[in-house]
């Protein structure tokens, strides 16, 4: 489709002398070009984002996941979280009562998840990615990029406080997952953020994990709406019927399988 102008065109049926090929292109000329092919590479990339290509693993988007009865997930709404044995889920509530993450506990090491709205186009976790490394470097924390079981994800040590301690630097795993629409944000504490075997059954849960977009507009990195199921409002209710004290940052409820 693209190429270098010869010194003089050869007529229909002719051979082509192909030592007498000349480059005529100025710079200006092979600038154009080379801008010209990026802008079809470009296109045919938004054009494979935009037919949908199913995913090759997960976390899966709702439309990609596969069913197993075998392996149910608890519905939090915009995201759909596996529940394995010795696993614990947290919902994380804000203070005006809307459900804003969902961390898993296995043993001393957990996962967050927060899943926000993106672009149909392009995926955000390469600039968010750089948006948190420039937070902690700046905050007295430290990151660096490497590439892990999902892609480039962040190691990083962050100013945490500990009581009796102070603030101590504390390690942790920022993980990313661009999906069509959406974004999902991981981050590992504990144990898991250095050793892979105590790592392997988070990863486990993260890769099974489905996000639930919807078709409704929203504006780039808002929130997808997450909700509290029924099984854990019971819970909640129980728990507060026998005097449970819920921590300062809010309602904090627990479910184990």
């Amino acid at each position: 489709m693209f190429k270098r102008r010869k010194e003089q065109d050869a007529p229909d049926g002719a051979e082509v002398d192909v030592d007498g090929f000349v480059d005529d292109l100025d710079d200006s000329d092979r600038k154009l070009e080379d801008a010209e092919i990026l802008r079809e590479l470009e296109r045919t990339e938004l054009e494979v984002r935009r037919a949908g290509v199913a995913r090759p693993q997960g976390p899966w988007d709702a439309a990609d996941a596969p069913v197993d009865p075998d392996r149910p997930r608890l519905d939090l709404g915009a995201l759909q979280v596996p529940v394995p044995p010795d696993t614990e889920v947290r919902v994380d509530v804000s203070p005006e009562g809307e459900v804003v993450a969902a961390t898993l506990v296995q043993g001393e090491s957990s996962l967050q998840l927060n899943v926000f709205a993106a672009p149909r186009s392009e995926g955000i976790w390469d600039e968010v990615r750089t948006e948190i490394a420039d937070a902690l470097n700046a905050g007295g924390g430290q990151a660096r990029e490497v590439q892990g079981s999902f892609g480039t994800e962040l190691r990083a040590d962050v100013p945490t406080e500990v009581p009796g301690q102070g603030v101590v630097l504390a390690p942790a795993r920022f993980v990313g997952v661009d999906g069509p629409r959406w974004f999902l944000r991981g981050l590992v504490i504990g144990p898991a953020v250095d050793d892979p075997t105590t790592a392997a059954g988070l990863e486990a849960v993260l890769r099974d994990v489905v996000v639930a977009r919807g078709g409704e507009p929203m504006a780039v990195r808002d929130p997808l709406p997450l909700v509290l199921p029924t099984e854990i409002t019971d819970a909640a209710v129980t728990e507060q019927q026998e005097g449970l004290q819920m921590p300062e940052r809010g309602p904090e409820i627990t479910e184990t399988r």
